[in-house]
């Protein structure tokens, strides 16, 4: 009784070319089986991507092995339609890249004409653009926040940040009768004046937008179970993020503090963050390990009441004057080319634009911080579990029309 089987208690297994003998004497057949990783489709029709976009996941058993974006289920052309229409005429399509942020990408393209242009925009203009841009990141940072906890199972959240969310867009409705998609920040400056009792009207949205604030932190982000499946989950390391060019949230999340608003400042924001009207928040790795989903969240979260802050700013220094520049109706932008990225809620929007003195520009290039962001999914998704891929996905808060455009 020593043999290694019986010191192992494994059975003796003598092969042969087409069956198996065990050390019993029964016979089994060996099959040549081969594992390999699952392919498992994530979208294109997914609750959890809010948009036609495919992520093709391999999973082992319950981790994930490997994750590749696939786009294309929404691309529009609309850098090709920019080389086809007159200047003006394609600024309604810059609504439809975020279509949670309109007013953020109307101004980054009204200001790389403008900037080929060289016209000065009148100052009140530049006041109720920033409101307006400022007003809009809350907005999208309220759907980026409430549906991230509906993705992880925590439904009322969501429809609390829908309660305010709707008030800005009843907002926006007033000075410009549209909900969603806006084209009222125009080239040279803005469609038409705050209409009256507007602005008094922003101001209560600030007074209970910071009461309601708090309820969002109680109700979620130091919910235990959030914290849970957040926090060390979907770690962005610095050198990751730097490398991959990621901006916005996903790059202050992972502790980097570069806000363009900042650094590289354009319209009115250098007055405001010379006065020091509003802080740049960054992640700490309060919760777990700095760049985690935990702190990207926290990150837009604090990012709403700057804006508030800003919001106060131009509000205590608006005057009265002029909402837009004299510019004739049918431009004709000098030749030349032009660059201007703008501090969007998911990071750098960038136009690129060329003219050769016509109506119509020649390249009209477009940089999406989604689509840049996406990018990171692809190393960090692979070692996590299938259940942590919705909130690492989740945390990127990418916008599928501008991802794909």
């Amino acid at each position: 009784m020593t043999s290694t089987a019986q010191e192992t208690h494994e059975p003796t297994i003598t092969r042969s070319d087409e069956e198996v003998v065990l050390d019993s004497g029964e016979r089994e057949f060996m099959f040549d089986v081969r594992t390999q990783d699952m392919e498992v489709n994530f979208g294109p029709q997914h609750p959890a991507t809010h948009g036609v976009m495919r992520i093709l996941m391999r999973a082992d058993g319950e981790v994930c092995t490997g994750a590749q974006p696939h786009l294309g289920y929404l691309h529009r052309c609309a850098e090709k339609i920019g080389e086809n229409v007159e200047w003006l005429q394609y600024l309604p399509y810059t609504d439809r890249y975020d279509y949670l942020a309109a007013m953020n990408n109307n101004l980054g393209y009204s200001m790389a004409v403008e900037k080929l242009m060289g016209v000065e925009i009148p100052r009140r203009a530049l006041m109720i653009r920033t409101i307006c841009a400022e007003l809009n990141r809350i907005g999208s940072h309220l759907i980026a926040f409430g549906t991230y906890g509906l993705d992880l199972g925590a439904f009322t959240p969501f429809l609390y940040m829908f309660r305010e969310r709707e008030w800005m867009m009843a907002l926006f409705e007033k000075i410009c009768g549209a909900r969603l998609t806006y084209s009222y920040i125009r080239i040279g400056g803005v469609f038409n004046d705050a209409p009256p009792g507007w602005l008094s009207e922003v101001e209560r949205f600030c007074d209970t937008f910071e009461e309601k604030w708090k309820e969002y932190c109680d109700l979620l982000m130091v919910n235990h179970i959030f914290v849970k499946r957040t926090a060390d989950v979907g770690v962005i390391p610095v050198d990751m993020a730097l490398d991959f060019g990621l901006t916005g949230p996903m790059l202050r999340g992972s502790g980097v503090d570069f806000d363009l608003r900042k650094d590289m400042p354009y319209e009115l924001y250098d007055e405001i963050w010379k006065d020091k009207a509003f802080e740049i928040p960054v992640g700490t790795g309060e919760k777990g390990t700095l760049g985690d989903c935990w702190d990207r969240v926290y990150v837009r979260v604090m990012e709403m009441m700057e804006s508030i802050k800003i919001v106060r700013w131009c509000l205590a220094a608006i005057e009265p004057g002029p909402v837009i520049a004299d510019i004739p109706k049918t431009l004709r932008v000098p030749p030349g080319e032009a660059y201007v990225g703008i501090e969007n809620p998911r990071g750098e929007l960038g136009h690129y634009v060329v003219s050769d003195g016509g109506k119509v520009g020649v390249r009209v290039r477009v940089r999406g911080p989604s689509f840049v962001n996406l990018a990171v999914l692809e190393a960090i998704l692979p070692g996590a579990l299938i259940a942590d891929a919705i909130a690492i996905i989740g945390s990127t808060d990418i916008v599928v029309g501008e991802t794909d455009r």
